[in-house]
């Protein structure tokens, strides 16, 4: 059920960025909470439920980790980040978590696409190390998934903006109650086992905005290490 709910949780980036493109191509603009909206009217439409709305933050508000959406305006020219979770609405249905940027305009602005290619780096980073410990049979902890993604950052001189762990466990609740990669609010020396889900979402935060890339990594129980959430996003979309 987690991959059935990822399909929708990743077509809903298309109804969303288009939403966005449209209402900024016929009105000038449309807000952070419209765009909320149309998501979950998607969520509805395919039978998925979330125990909150989608985070969609624009410009300066994602450079919030935790942005409490509102109704702030969205035009030409700025950054835009969201950040959705759903399940089906079944018994014992595993939520899809991810979040994707996007630039209003056919340019995406210099600084943000750096930024952005650090954090995706990062990502890779993290998921290469659970590729590789499982195709060795070797134990891994939920704290070296951390370092691996916030040695990146750091390496870029941008560490002290990543304050957030690289990831959670996913299950029936969005933040599961498995291994989190995490080495930074706590370190977390739980193993990383066959069939279990969990998040890869580092960010980087500054005053101006925030980048974050996140994906799923669903581990089935023969140790096949499978990355959901749609193609892996390589750049802002513009």
């Amino acid at each position: 059920m987690h991959l059935e709910a990822e399909k929708h949780t990743t077509s809903a980036y298309e109804r969303a960025w288009g939403f966005i493109r449209e209402q900024v191509r016929t009105t000038g603009e449309t807000t952070e909470l419209a765009v909320q909206q149309e998501i979950m009217r998607h969520f509805g439409e395919h039978g998925l439920t979330t125990y909150h709305p989608p985070i969609v933050a624009v410009g300066a508000h994602s450079g919030d980790p935790h942005f409490e959406t509102g109704e702030a305006p969205i035009r030409k020219g700025d950054l835009v980040l969201i950040d959705l979770w759903a399940k089906m609405d079944r018994p014992r249905a595993v939520y899809s978590d991810l979040t994707r940027m996007g630039f209003v305009g056919s340019q995406v602005p210099e600084k943000s696409a750096r930024v952005f290619g650090i954090v995706a780096e990062a990502r890779d980073a993290a998921i290469r190390l659970v590729e590789e410990r499982f195709r060795l049979k070797e134990e891994l902890r939920g704290w070296e998934v951390d370092r691996a993604a916030r040695e990146v950052s750091e390496r870029a001189g941008y560490g002290d903006y990543f304050v957030h762990r690289t990831g959670h466990s996913i299950g029936q609740e969005t933040h599961g109650n498995g291994a989190n990669m995490d080495s930074l609010e706590t370190r977390e020396e739980r193993l990383v086992l066959p069939r279990t889900c969990f998040s890869i979402e580092p960010g980087i935060y500054l005053e101006e905005f925030g980048i974050r890339s996140e994906i799923n990594v669903f581990i089935t129980k023969d140790s096949e290490v499978r990355v959901t959430g749609g193609p892996v996003q390589r750049e802002i979309l513009a």
